[in-house]
């Protein structure tokens, strides 16, 4: 039996529905290229992949067939038992049933939960109101999808509380906080250190930076015994000025990392036990 304590879970976040094409030529589109990332990013130290899906001109995309035929190609790998998490947003301007469908019907074992409203970006609203947030939080339960909540700011944190006490969500918890998004908190440590201390009591979490914000989040972390998530979804750059070659060139530096900070990166097996996760076989 391994030392659980001693492992960290690195979730990768592969494309998002941000980034395009223009801000790095190696993002992955297509089902094809998408599951390719993914079993890259599984082989150099991922346990979990974060699953958006694209419209064939790079919009973001609820399809459901884009979700089936990705999810079909990751799955097929039959060596590969990564953890799927798939996006309940896409994009802002999709609708409840849009949102909530492919997760009902894939199965991931997670699935993002959105715990409030945002004026995402500054220029539109990533619209999470009541009504949706109780949907949702029921929907996964019925699934046995786990949710993992992101966090973009502290009310958040309390929407998830309250949401737990209603029983909308089901404790332990894991939280996903995302920090440097315009319209939420900003990517600084010391508000990693006042939403991780917000956190309900018994919650695993995982934080990560957008942009310049990725390695001082990511170093923080791991100093405060939390989770990583890295990919493309949340930063284009490897370094200052150098665009990143793949998201498992993230993973492989994160797993780095965590070793010279003497752990280990979790295999997908060891995340389920970590996060509480039900393994779903087909």
């Amino acid at each position: 039996m391994s030392d659980l304590s001693k492992k960290r879970v690195i979730s990768v976040a592969i494309t998002g529905s941000w980034p395009t094409r223009e801000d790095n030529p190696n993002l992955s589109i297509t089902p094809q290229e998408i599951a390719e990332d993914v079993y890259a990013s599984w082989k150099a130290g991922a346990a979990i992949a974060h699953i958006h899906v694209r419209n064939d001109d790079g919009s973001p995309s609820t399809d459901f067939k884009k979700y089936k035929e990705t999810i079909d190609l990751i799955r097929a790998k039959k060596d590969c038992d990564i953890c799927i998490n798939i996006t309940s947003s896409g994009s802002v301007d999709f609708g409840d049933e849009e949102r909530i469908y492919p997760l009902q019907q894939l199965l991931p074992e997670l699935a993002s939960y959105d715990a409030g409203t945002l004026n995402w970006q500054h220029r539109t609203v990533f619209y999470n109101p009541p009504q949706f947030l109780e949907k949702l939080g029921h929907a996964l339960q019925e699934s046995n999808i786990k949710p993992e909540i992101e966090i973009f700011d502290a009310g958040m944190v309390y929407n998830a509380i309250h949401y737990i006490k209603t029983g909308v969500l089901k404790a332990p918890c894991h939280f996903q906080i995302v920090l440097g998004a315009a319209g939420g908190m900003t990517n600084t440590i010391e508000n990693l250190v006042h939403l991780k201390n917000i956190l309900p009591e018994g919650s695993t979490w995982g934080a990560c930076g957008i942009g310049k914000g990725h390695m001082p989040i990511m170093l923080a972390t791991i100093a405060m015994g939390g989770h990583l998530r890295v990919g493309m979804e949340d930063n284009v750059m490897y370094h200052k000025g150098v665009l990143a070659e793949s998201n498992a060139q993230f993973v492989a530096r994160a797993k780095r990392l965590l070793e010279e900070a003497g752990f280990d990166a979790a295999t997908p097996d060891e995340a389920r036990q970590i996060y509480g996760l039900t393994r779903k076989v087909f």
